[in-house]
């Protein structure tokens, strides 16, 4: 018989995930609309951005990553 345990996924508020990433929300919802957060959408107007998103982004940009292109 196979399990299927669901996993709880934790989800923050805009203002939470710009605290945790020390960021303006108005800079969260910049990640959000450039793909590099994942949040959900719950009735018309709240967003929750998924906390392993931000953990994925904050592992993906270590100290000295943030370069820019070069021309």
């Amino acid at each position: 018989m196979t399990s299927t345990a669901t996993v709880p996924r934790r989800l923050v508020s805009l203002a939470e995930a710009a605290e945790i990433l020390a960021v303006s929300v108005k800079t969260v919802r910049r990640y959000i609309a450039a793909g590099e957060l994942d949040a959900v959408r719950l009735g018309c107007r709240t967003l929750r951005v998924k906390a392993e998103s931000m953990e994925r982004m904050i592992e993906a940009h270590p100290v000295g990553a943030w370069r820019l292109p070069q021309r």
